[in-house]
C-alpha cells in the first residue's frame, strides 16, 4: 500500500482518545511509508492527522470542493491539495488515490464516506480493504446495526466481513496489509429466504 484513505471528522469530539488515536494513525501511517489521503481539512479529527502525519515527515494528500473551503477551512500546508467542483468528485479522487480505507471516528460525512465505498466494494467496484479504528468503542453501535441489518435479511452475511476493525493503528494497518479480497459475490442470490 502506497496510500491509504482515511474519513475523519472535521470536529475533535468529546474524548481526548479520538485526537490521541488520528495523530497516533497518521504518525504510524508516516514511519511505515503510507501516504495519507483525506477530505484536506485543518480543523478537528482530519487536522489532527494531517498535521501528525505531516510533522512525522509523511505524504499528505488534500481533496476539498471548492465550495467547502470556508467551512471546512483547508490545511494551508498539504503535500497537494486537490480542488474539485462537488462532493461526488472530491469521493472519487480519494478513491482512485488510495489503495486502503480507514474510518476514523466522525459524524454523518464520515459515515457517508465509509458506506459508500463499503458499498462499492459489496458490488465489486473496487477490491481494496475497509477498516475502521476503533476508538472507544466508537464504532459498535455501527457494527451491532450493521449485525441487525444482516439478520434481517438486507445485508449478506458474508458481506458484513467487508469491515475490519481493530482498537489501534498497527493493528489495523497490519490487518489492512495482510488483506485479501474475497471472491465477488451476488448480493442478490445469495441473500437468505425470505419469511
Amino acid at each position: 500500500m502506497s496510500r491509504i484513505c482515511v474519513f475523519a471528522g472535521s470536529n475533535p469530539g468529546v474524548r481526548p482518545e479520538f485526537v490521541q488515536a488520528a495523530r497516533e494513525l497518521g504518525q504510524e501511517l508516516a514511519n511505515r511509508g503510507i501516504g495519507l489521503v483525506y477530505g484536506g481539512g485543518r480543523l478537528g479529527l482530519m487536522g489532527a492527522i494531517a498535521d501528525a502525519t505531516l510533522a512525522a515527515d509523511g505524504e499528505v494528500i488534500g481533496v476539498m470542493p471548492r465550495g467547502l473551503f470556508q467551512r471546512e477551512v483547508a490545511h494551508e500546508y498539504l503535500t497537494k491539495l486537490y480542488t474539485v467542483n462537488s462532493m461526488h468528485e472530491r469521493k472519487a479522487l480519494m478513491a482512485d488515490l488510495a489503495d486502503a480505507f480507514i474510518a476514523l471516528p466522525g459524524g454523518f460525512g464520515t459515515f457517508d464516506e465509509l458506506f459508500e465505498i463499503t458499498t462499492w466494494a459489496q458490488i465489486g467496484i473496487h477490491t481494496k480493504p475497509i477498516g475502521l479504528l476503533d476508538v472507544a468503542q466508537f464504532f459498535l453501535p455501527l457494527l451491532a446495526l450493521i449485525e441487525h441489518a444482516s439478520q434481517e435479511g438486507f445485508i449478506n452475511p458474508f458481506h458484513t466481513q467487508l469491515l475490519l476493525h481493530y482498537q489501534t493503528p498497527a493493528a489495523l494497518l497490519d490487518a489492512l496489509a495482510s488483506y485479501t479480497p474475497p471472491p465477488l459475490q451476488s448480493k442478490w442470490t445469495e441473500l437468505p429466504p425470505q419469511r
